[in-house]
């Protein structure tokens, strides 16, 4: 990734940023109690997450080594750390909590803007340059939000940053399979996206007989695990592209699967 293309990564996740810091600016108390569709976490919870990992993202770009020493310290106990952040960090009210996440993300935004897009820093998977924890950084904000947004009723503002999340969630192909214990298929799948701009996003190799088409809104839904693919738009076209769907995974941690709502 260039300078220029790094910048605009930059400005999606500042947008995507402040439209949720928007949204959250005028809940009530009662809402941030909202439950949320990650089963156990309310609104609160999906926000110190995000701040919480904010910290951690400057903490491995500016301190590395204290950063692979924290990690390390967290996964020993356990790959549930997740819930175990979001538990610890109920005490605190929605003030502080709004407090912490708006100023971590202007912080993490200038920690991001004083580095190179391919510096690398240490994670709590495989290490990764900044570009790719930018990118990162976007889709959680997007996946977490969606939650928030759920939980509330309300629309998803539209993201400048969808074809960047789209991306993850197609160049993840090969990491969803060994994550969850499948063998990386040879075949090449071809994803034809609709942008909200009325262009087309592709990826692969048009004459693939395994396909996915749809909206690109509705296939990072699927790679974030927001939706199973069957409740989406998106048509596959082929075995290797429909179990893949089935899986996908744009994220690092645990394996995680969606299952699809069961219709009485």
């Amino acid at each position: 990734m260039d300078h220029d293309g790094y910048k605009q990564l930059l400005d999606d996740l500042k947008a995507e940023s402040d439209q949720l810091t928007d949204c959250l600016r005028t809940l009530s108390f009662e809402q941030w109690g909202h439950d949320t569709p990650a089963v156990g976490w309310g609104i609160q919870d999906q926000v110190t997450h995000l701040a919480f990992f904010d910290d951690a993202t400057a903490m491995a770009l500016q301190r590395p080594d204290e950063f692979r020493s924290f990690a390390d310290a967290l996964m020993a106990d356990g790959m549930d750390f997740p819930d175990r952040i979001a538990e610890n960090h109920r005490i605190l009210s929605p003030e502080s909590i709004f407090n912490w996440f708006r100023d971590s993300r202007a912080d993490l935004l200038d920690v991001l803007s004083a580095h190179e897009p391919k510096d690398r820093m240490p994670w709590f998977g495989p290490d990764m340059s900044a570009a790719s924890a930018a990118t990162a950084r976007l889709m959680e904000t997007w996946a977490h939000g969606q939650d928030i947004y759920d939980a509330l009723g309300v629309e998803h503002p539209p993201s400048p940053g969808l074809r960047s999340i789209a991306h993850l969630g197609v160049a993840t192909f090969a990491f969803t399979h060994r994550l969850h214990g499948l063998d990386v298929p040879t075949e090449d799948v071809y994803v034809a996206l609709d942008a909200p701009d009325g262009g087309l996003w592709t990826w692969g190799t048009v004459d693939s007989p395994e396909k996915v088409r749809g909206s690109a809104e509705e296939f990072v839904l699927v790679v974030t695990q927001r939706r199973h693919w069957t409740e989406t738009d998106l048509v596959a076209e082929g075995g290797i592209a429909s179990r893949w769907l089935d899986v996908a995974q744009a994220f690092a941690g645990a394996p995680s699967r969606r299952p699809p709502k069961v219709t009485p």
